[in-house]
């Protein structure tokens, strides 16, 4: 039986600080493709994101003072209802209408995590440094896991919810979607790659290169040692 995509079996959830600007596309991109979906969000701002997308209809969390990216996709994912969540960025980088899809292949074709990779190639909107870096990285975790890994940042993903309640992951740092990706491969889970077209963002970019870069390569050393 295909199961619909309502609130109990799909959360789109997302974390925001300062978003204002491009929220009210991403709610409407998004309830255009699953328009029973819940939408949740986990915001941190002090502008009228919060304001504008609890208007909108989605399910708001505020977390209040800002503990980072990574408490707030931590809490995002286990406050989701769904038996899918599906990750998204709220800077409109990512394509909406490829949700279905995602949360298709694991409802319905038993997938436990699909990564939706932007690499492909490299995006137009996405700067040559980073683009090698993100590269780099993700052939040294391909070597590390012994299967072939283009993107270890992306912020869309579909997890599946009984995964993630099973899984801690460390929230200290910054690059929590490394182990959001590995931890899952190195434990068995099963999980399918999709490319994806990766859009100019809307904002300005709150990444520190070099403090990811050096949390990127430990997370990939300590979920492979820690088994």
């Amino acid at each position: 039986m295909t199961l619909p995509l309502s609130r109990e079996n799909l959360t789109v959830a997302m974390i925001s600080r300062n978003e204002e600007g491009a929220i009210a596309k991403v709610m409407a991109d998004i309830r255009r493709a699953t328009p029973e979906a819940e939408i949740l969000l986990v915001d941190s701002s002090v502008d009228k994101t919060a304001e504008i997308a609890a208007s909108l209809g989605a399910r708001v969390i505020r977390q209040i003072p800002p503990r980072g990216y990574n408490a707030a996709m931590d809490l995002a994912l286990r406050s989701a209802s769904g038996r899918v969540v599906v990750t998204m960025d709220c800077d409109d980088t990512y394509p909406a209408d490829r949700i279905p899809e995602m949360a298709r292949l694991v409802l319905d074709e038993g997938y436990d995590l699909v990564d939706a990779s932007r690499l492909q190639g490299r995006p137009a909107s996405m700067p040559l440094i980073n683009y090698l870096a993100n590269y780099g990285f993700a052939l040294g975790a391909s070597a590390v896991f012994g299967q072939r890994l283009t993107d270890l940042h992306s912020g869309m993903r579909a997890y599946r919810k009984s995964m993630i309640d099973d899984l801690k992951f460390d929230i200290a740092g910054t690059a929590l979607p490394v182990e959001l990706l590995l931890l899952p491969i190195q434990r068995g889970y099963r999980y399918k790659v999709i490319f994806i077209d990766y859009r100019e963002r809307v904002g300005q970019s709150k990444m520190r290169p070099l403090y990811s870069a050096w949390w990127t390569l430990r997370r990939i050393v300590t979920v492979r040692t820690k088994g």
